[in-house]
Parts: C-alpha cells; structure tokens; sequence
C-alpha cells in the first residue's frame, strides 16, 4: 500500500500526541474522513455492520482517491463490536439518519462517560436520537460540505474540498485540533441548528431529483424543468426554517442551492449513490423530515412531500 501523509493547514499543527478517533460507519465519507485522520497520524477504528467494507478497510486500510488522481492509503482498525470500542473519547457519527439509532445503541456501550460524539449526518433529528442514548454533554452536532462517493468496499474517491462547522462544545477542542491537523477545515460555530437547516434546503432540492434523473449535481442547471423543480423544493424548505423561527446561512436558497450545483457539477449526490446500489436512502430524514414540519407550522410542502413518496416507491423499485 502507498501510505501518504496529509500536511496540516497553515496554524493548525500541535506539539500533542494524537488521541485516537472512531468512525461510526464504514460509507463514503466516513472512508474519507477515516482516510485523512489515519493519514496524518491519528489512531483510527470504524464501527460499522457492511461485512465486505469492514473485512476491506482492515485488511487494505482506508483508501480515498484524491481529485488529482493519486491514492491514499491509511491503516485502520475496523470492527463491528462496539466492546472493542470500549473507552472512546471522541467519535464521528457518519452513518445514514436511517441508522442513528443503531450507532447510538453502540455509542452508548463504547463511549467515556467524559467523551464526545459529534453528527457530520444528513437530515434532521440526530442529535435528538444521540441524546436519547447518550445525554446532552456527550453529543455535538456538526454538518460537512466534503463530499465523497464509495467505488467499493473501503474504497472512495474524494469530492473537492468542502468544510466542517461543528456548534461549540466544552469537550471539542482536541477534536477540532485533530481535524485540523488532518487538512479539514474546521469553523466552531455558537449554533449549528442554521448550519443544519442551510443543509437540508441544499439536500432536498438537489439529492431527490439526481437520485431519479440519475445525473451529477451539475445537470440538474442544465435541464429547465429539473432547475424548476429545485427552485420550488428551495423555496418550501427555507420557508419551513423561516415559520420554525430557523435564521438560514444565506438570504436567497435558490441562489444557494445553484451555487452549490455549480461547485459539485460532477459528483454524484449521496441518495444518488444508494439508489444506484439497491440501498435505503435517507429521503424520510429530509423531504420526508421537511413535509411532516411543514404541515404541523402550516407551510405548504407540495413538492417535498412528492419527492417523498417518489423517492420511496423508486428505491423500493431498484431493490
């Protein structure tokens, strides 16, 4: 294997000796971040159930092809006994919304009674289910632009640079030094609730529509009806956030929803890829999550409760 190092970005380099990271999940990004963590120093295990992407990521480590072509190879512990994971300090939750409960039922028998577990998820409600199993002072809530898609089992091909913003937290600060210290680019913020909406006004008007068009992100500016349709499902998501008392990361959805197209134009969205394998999509914690809000505060949700029941009867099709 060809194991590279990441350098930390400009300010970020510690004199400490890296604490150890788990992974809740063995997907695309949690293959990234797994990837870069290793890479630079960090100790790192993934707990997850897929058989095919555990068994390759400890006998191969976690691989992650860079935009440039090269390949980063990192060794990695990978298990699905959260009994092996006893004592966990700081843990990445990077599993579907679909399954929190079940990462949250592990977290709950490996993580410290003084460690952290910070949500990079999809959709909404996941440190609510965190809290459920672990109490307030052991969960933080983040959201990441990085992008990633899985080629094959530990295998995955970055998606650009992006960014981690992770709402402050007592017990963040090595965490944050860590990530940093493995090229993330990391923003603490005072509320990551904007930060989380910001994303699911982005997710419901575009991983929906590419997930049926099945085409990258960019296409989606290239076809009149489908930038229709994502305007509409923009314009319902914000509204939502707006009537919840929610103040989102930008003024103009539309505008933030194309900008984000338009800087992914060539990767495929993350709903596209699991409907593409056969696999559960996470469309319930995002139109579906967007739908049942926007009934109860009274806002029209027409487009995202479609793209709900689409999105349903589709992937139920391709299993």
């Amino acid at each position: 294997m060809n194991f590279l190092r990441f350098s930390p970005i400009k300010g970020s380099e510690t004199s400490f000796t890296p604490q150890p990271v788990l992974i809740l999940g063995t997907g695309a990004l949690a293959t990234l971040f797994a990837a870069r963590l290793s890479a630079s120093g960090v100790p790192v295990t993934l707990l997850g159930t897929w058989k095919e992407g555990l068994e390759a990521l400890q006998r191969d480590g976690a691989r992650l092809i860079l935009e440039d072509g090269s390949q980063v190879s990192a060794p990695v512990r990978a298990t699905d006994d959260p009994s092996a994971c006893k004592g966990a300090q700081f843990a990445l939750v990077l599993v579907k919304a679909w399954q929190t409960e079940r990462a949250a039922a592990q977290l709950k028998e490996c993580l410290s009674d003084d460690g952290l577990a910070v949500s990079l998820q999809n959709g909404l409600d996941n440190r609510e289910m965190l809290t459920r199993f672990l109490g307030e002072s052991r969960v933080g809530l983040g959201v990441t632009t990085y992008g990633a898609t899985l080629l094959g089992p530990g295998l995955a091909r970055a998606g650009g640079e992006g960014e981690v913003a992770v709402e402050t937290h007592p017990r963040l600060g090595t965490l944050e030094h860590l990530l940093n210290g493995a090229g993330f680019r990391v923003d603490i913020v005072p509320d990551a609730r904007a930060l989380v909406w910001g994303k699911l006004v982005v997710s419901t008007a575009i991983n929906p529509l590419t997930a049926l068009l099945g085409v990258p992100n960019g296409a989606l500016l290239e076809r009149p009806g489908a930038r229709t349709v994502m305007a509409e499902l923009a314009h319902e998501t914000a509204a939502v956030a707006e009537a919840l008392g929610v103040e989102l990361p930008f003024v103009d959805a539309v505008a933030a929803v194309e900008q984000v197209a338009r800087q992914t134009a060539a990767n495929h969205s993350s709903m596209l890829q699991d409907v593409q394998r056969g696999a559960q999509t996470e469309i319930d914690a995002i139109c579906g999550a967007v739908t049942r809000m926007g009934e109860t505060a009274g806002v029209p949700v027409t487009v995202n409760r479609v793209m709900w029941h689409l999105i349903g009867a589709f992937a139920s099709n391709m299993r």
